[in-house]
């Protein structure tokens, strides 16, 4: 009996090595070692898990004030940690130092010495728009991903120079706009590219406020808003670049045809340097898009129309869009199209706010998609700039094809 169960683990001894000869991954026909795959890096965050240890960062300037949410929601998170903050102004440090408790040797008066005091993974910029080169060409030195607060740059000159050293130091640079993380603009994008309104012909956005002052916006941040040379122009860059971001992603990354551009002064004695009220207009080769960019709204407005050849998808707030179709197209989903609002499902963990984003790109290698890269927003630079020039002309712009 012993000799039978002796033959019996000799035969599967050899049958396992057999398998192990023709199948291991880890070895070629030559038995010689071979390089074990690693896991793609461009896998939805949901399937691959994402990094447990924090994203260190540092912040590049305060005098944007969107700074202040970004540490009001920053302090209470463990997936990021602030290891230096580089702003000239130190009473504006002390001042948000003292509002979300940030210890006081995280203080620098320059970039370069922040970075290298500190040894970030990333940097957040929340300088002027005009500084957003500064900053880029600073991280593409040291290696580090930038993310930086709308719009990429106040000209496309700017754009095409921090395009060309984030190339060449293989860094991503992303663009956070508030809308990047509202489900609905993404479900509105989706019912396009699904087909389910037909082929794009038209796109309204309407976007805005009463206008900086009218809200209460702190003086650092008021003080380069109204500089036509810190933001590049008053309302036509700080709102109509979320126009133009919106419909470039929606086309592909293409080039308009032309840019058409009137800004007003409505309210000169309050914005003398800069308008306060644009209006855009983007043509392509089947579609256009209107822009509408205010500081003269009765209230804040961030919505989006899209006309398509057989259907339209509006977005209604954050997470709700109305869809509605004509002819075959509303017989076939009629359950769905019925020209009511819509709620929208959540964005995925991990792609639903910029510090998880930054988080998923930096430490997970993703790739950046969407509206925040930084293809996509050269484009949006060309288009503000050219939408600009044809303001201070009266004349169209034609841009098409690079």
């Amino acid at each position: 009996m012993r000799a039978k169960w002796m033959a019996i683990v000799s035969v599967v001894i050899l049958a396992v090595m057999c398998v192990g000869a023709v199948v291991s991954p880890a070895q070629n026909l030559n038995n010689k070692p071979v390089a074990l795959p690693n896991t793609p890096k461009d896998l939805p965050l949901a399937v691959r898990g994402p990094s447990s240890e924090p994203l260190r960062v540092v912040i590049a300037g305060m005098v944007h004030g969107h700074v202040d949410g970004f540490l009001s929601g920053a302090v209470k998170r463990k997936d990021v940690e602030i290891v230096g903050i580089a702003e000239a102004d130190r009473a504006l440090f002390d001042m948000y130092a003292k509002k979300y408790g940030l210890d006081a040797k995280l203080y620098h008066s320059d970039l370069e010495e922040t970075i290298t005091a500190a040894k970030p993974q990333a940097v957040l910029a929340y300088t002027n728009t005009f500084d957003h080169r500064k900053v880029v060409e600073i991280c593409a030195k040291h290696r580090l991903a930038v993310m930086m607060e709308k719009p990429l740059a106040v000209s496309a000159e700017d754009a095409h120079a921090m395009a060309k050293v984030a190339t060449e130091a293989k860094i991503p640079v992303l663009v956070n706009y508030f809308t990047t993380w509202e489900p609905s603009r993404h479900a509105a994008y989706d019912v396009v590219y699904k087909g389910e309104i037909g082929e794009v012909r038209k796109v309204v956005s309407h976007d805005g406020h009463k206008g900086p002052k009218e809200i209460g916006v702190g003086p650092e941040f008021l003080g380069w808003l109204t500089d036509p040379k810190l933001n590049g122009g008053g309302a036509l860059y700080d709102f109509g670049c979320y126009g133009a971001d919106f419909m470039t992603w929606l086309m592909n990354g293409e080039r308009p045809l032309t840019v058409t551009a009137v800004t007003l002064q409505i309210k000169p004695d309050v914005y003398p340097k800069v308008d306060d009220d644009a209006t855009i207009v983007l043509t392509y080769p089947k579609a256009q898009a209107i822009l509408q960019a205010s500081w003269n709204w009765p209230f804040g407005r961030n919505d989006v129309e899209v006309y398509g050849k057989t259907g339209t998808v509006f977005v209604r707030g954050r997470d709700s869009i109305e869809v509605r179709t004509v002819g075959g197209t509303e017989a076939k989903t009629a359950d769905r199209f019925t020209g009511g609002v819509l709620r929208v499902p959540p964005l995925p963990e991990g792609q639903d706010d910029p510090i998880s984003y930054l988080r998923w790109v930096v430490l997970d290698g993703a790739k950046p998609e969407g509206p925040g890269t930084l293809e996509i927003n050269v484009v949006v630079a060309e288009i503000m700039d050219a939408a600009r020039e044809s303001a201070k002309t009266g004349r169209t712009v034609k841009l098409g094809k690079e």
